[in-house]
C-alpha cells in the first residue's frame, strides 16, 4: 500500500511540475509580446472644444485625442498641437527623451513624460506599429514548438536507452529499482527547458531594442563566421557633413561658411543641410539671401550686399564663366581619391572656397568592426557607391574586404558566392533598397526602425538605428549556447547519478523521484537565471525622481 501512495504521490507530483513548466513557458511569452502591446483602456477624444473619455477601441482615423504629461501615448498619428517631451525608449531603446511639437509623428505605447498634446489618430489598436511588433513576438510561439519536438527527438532517443536499463535492471534487482531507473528522465526536460530559455533571451533582445523575429536566428548566431555590412545607411547615416574647407581667395573658413550657408538658406538638399550645419556647428549664423536663382543640377546663385554668390559643382563655375585656379586640379583629385564631393564656392568672378563633403560615418562603426575582428569574423562591406568612396571606408574602418559599384541585385549574387565558399553569413543593412540581399544571408539585420518592423525582410531589426545592439546581440547568442548547454547537462548527468545510486548505493524510488525533482527545479532555475539577471542589472530607474530631467538636459 505504502509503495502505491508513493507511485500515486509521484505522479501527481510530476503534473504539478509539468503545469508549472507550461506556465512559466505561457508567462515568458506573454511577457515579451506585452513589452510592446501594452495599452490604455480609454483615451481623452477632443472634439467640439470639449475632452470626452472614450473605450480606445471606439477611436477612427482622423479623431483629434488629448495626450497628458504621464500618459501613454494611445495610438500613431502625428502632432496637431502643443509640445512635449517622449519616451520612445519601447520602440527605440534609447534612453534619451524626444522633444516633439507640431508636425511631428508619435508613435502607441510611447511616453509623454512632459506637456499637454494633441494628436490626430493615424492608426489605432491593431493597426498601430506596435500591435504589429506584438503580431511578430506572438509568432515566436511557434519556434517554441520547434524547439519542444527537437527536445522530444533528444528524449525518444534516450528513452529506448532509458528503457533497456529498465528491463535489465528488473532482472537483477526487481521491478521498484526498474521503476527508478525510469525516473531518471534522461533528456526528457529538454522539451522544456528549450522554450523557456529561448523566450527569455527574446525577452531580454526586446528590452534593448532588439526586435528578434524568430529564435533560431539566435542559435544560428554563433554559426556565424562573416558579417556582410551595407554601407550607405548602415556603416555610413545616408546625409552628408563637410570634412574639410580649401580658401582660395582672401577669405577664411568662416567667411566662406557664411556666405555659403546663406546662398543655401530655406534649402533641404543634403548638401544645403551639410553645409549649414558646419556653420551653426562654429556658431555662425546665416545672412538673408536676394535675389535666389537654382540651377537644377548645378547650383545656386545669390545677391548679397552687392556681391554675387554662386556655390554648385566645378561644372557650375565654368558655366558662370568663373575662372578656375590651377590648384583646383589637384585638391578636386585629392578629394575624389577618397571619393567624397566637392562642392565649389565662386564670389563674383573669382573661385574662392572649396568644401569637401562626405557621408557621416557612424561613430560606433569602427569599435563594432574591431569587435567583431576580435571574435575572429571576416567582415565585408558591399556597397553601390563608387569604388573610392567604399574603398576609403573599408580602410577607415579596417576592413579588409570590399565590393564598390554593386547594384541590389548584385549584392544578392555576392552573398550567394560568400555562402558556397562555405561561410555562414550575417548580413546587416539598412532595409530598404537590400531586401534581396536580406533573403540571400543566413542571418539578417535590419537598422531600419520601428516603422517596418512588422513587415521588414530582416529577422532581426535593431529598433535605435543603431549598430551598437551588435556586440549584445552576439553576446546573448553566446550566452544562450552557453544555457542550453548546461540546460541539457542539467537533464542529463541527474539521471546518470541516479541509475549510478540505484546500482552500486541500492537507493530507493523515494531518492530517484527526489533527485528527479531536485534537478528539475535546478534546470528551470537555470532556464530563467539571464532573465533574472537582467531585470537585476535593470532595476534602477531609468529617470532619477531627484533629478528632474530639463528639456535643454535631455539633448545635452
Amino acid at each position: 500500500m505504502g509503495k502505491l501512495l508513493l507511485v500515486v504521490g509521484s505522479v501527481l507530483v510530476f503534473r504539478f511540475v509539468l503545469k508549472l513548466v507550461e506556465k512559466t513557458k505561457v508567462n515568458a511569452q506573454k511577457n515579451l509580446v506585452e513589452v510592446f502591446t501594452e495599452q490604455p483602456r480609454h483615451v481623452w477624444l477632443y472634439r467640439d472644444g470639449v475632452e470626452i473619455q472614450i473605450a480606445i477601441d471606439a477611436l477612427q482615423k482622423n479623431d483629434l485625442i488629448v495626450v497628458h504629461a504621464g500618459d501613454i501615448i494611445p495610438v500613431d498619428g502625428v502632432i496637431q498641437q502643443g509640445t512635449g517631451s517622449i519616451d520612445q525608449h519601447i520602440l527605440t531603446g534609447e534612453s534619451q527623451l524626444m522633444e516633439c511639437t507640431e508636425g511631428d509623428r508619435v508613435f502607441a505605447a510611447t511616453l509623454l513624460l512632459a506637456g499637454n498634446i494633441r494628436v490626430l489618430v493615424e492608426a489605432a489598436a491593431e493597426q498601430t506599429v506596435v500591435a504589429g511588433i506584438g503580431r511578430v513576438l506572438s509568432e515566436t510561439q511557434a519556434y517554441a514548438t520547434d524547439l519542444r519536438l527537437r527536445g522530444k527527438a533528444i528524449s525518444d532517443k534516450m528513452i529506448l536507452v532509458e528503457s533497456g536499463i529498465a528491463v535489465v535492471t528488473l532482472g537483477l534487482l526487481g521491478p521498484l529499482a526498474a521503476l527508478g531507473v525510469m525516473w531518471s528522465g534522461l533528456g526528457a526536460r529538454m522539451m522544456a527547458y528549450g522554450p523557456i530559455t529561448v523566450l527569455n533571451y527574446l525577452h531580454i533582445c526586446s528590452q534593448e531594442g532588439i526586435l528578434v523575429k524568430d529564435g533560431r536566428i539566435l542559435e544560428a548566431l554563433h554559426e556565424v563566421d562573416t558579417v556582410v555590412f551595407d554601407k550607405t545607411g548602415t556603416l555610413t547615416y545616408d546625409r552628408l557633413v563637410v570634412s574639410a574647407v580649401y580658401c582660395l581667395g582672401d577669405y577664411d573658413e568662416n567667411e566662406l561658411l557664411y556666405y555659403a550657408a546663406t546662398a543655401e538658406y530655406r534649402q533641404h538638399h543634403p548638401v544645403a543641410k551639410a553645409i549649414i550645419d558646419r556653420a551653426l556647428a562654429l556658431g555662425i549664423e546665416q545672412g538673408t539671401p536676394e535675389n535666389t536663382q537654382y540651377r537644377l543640377g548645378y547650383g545656386i546663385e545669390i545677391q548679397l550686399r552687392g556681391k554675387t554668390l554662386y556655390v554648385g559643382s566645378v561644372r557650375f563655375m565654368q558655366a558662370v564663366g568663373i575662372t578656375l585656379p590651377p590648384q583646383l586640379q589637384a585638391i578636386q583629385r585629392d578629394i575624389e581619391m577618397r571619393g567624397h564631393s566637392p562642392v565649389c564656392i565662386g564670389i563674383d568672378h573669382a573661385l574662392v572656397g572649396v568644401f569637401e563633403l562626405q557621408p557621416e560615418l557612424r561613430p560606433e562603426a569602427r569599435e563594432i568592426v574591431r569587435y567583431l575582428k576580435q571574435r575572429g569574423l571576416a567582415v565585408y562591406i558591399i556597397s553601390g557607391d563608387s569604388h573610392n568612396a567604399t574603398r576609403h571606408i573599408a580602410e577607415t574602418l579596417g576592413v579588409d574586404h570590399y565590393f564598390a559599384e554593386v547594384l541590389p541585385e548584385g549584392k544578392s549574387r555576392l552573398i550567394h558566392q560568400l555562402r558556397d565558399e562555405g561561410r555562414f553569413v550575417c548580413f546587416i543593412g539598412d532595409g530598404i533598397n537590400d531586401t534581396v540581399a536580406l533573403k540571400s544571408a543566413q542571418v539578417a539585420i535590419s537598422l531600419q526602425g520601428a516603422s517596418s518592423a512588422a513587415t521588414d525582410t530582416a529577422q532581426i531589426v535593431f529598433m535605435n538605428q543603431s549598430l551598437n545592439p551588435l556586440r549584445q546581440l552576439f553576446d546573448y547568442s553566446g550566452e544562450l549556447e552557453r544555457t542550453m548547454s548546461n540546460n541539457y547537462t542539467l537533464t542529463m548527468v541527474p539521471g546518470i547519478i541516479n541509475i549510478g545510486g540505484i546500482y552500486l548505493l541500492h537507493i530507493g524510488l523515494a531518492v530517484s523521484v527526489g533527485i528527479f525533482y531536485a534537478s528539475t527545479a535546478v534546470g528551470l532555475c537555470n532556464s530563467v537565471l539571464p532573465l533574472i539577471k537582467e531585470r537585476t542589472v535593470n532595476s534602477k530607474p531609468e529617470y532619477p525622481q531627484d533629478e528632474p530631467t530639463t528639456p535643454g538636459e535631455a539633448h545635452g
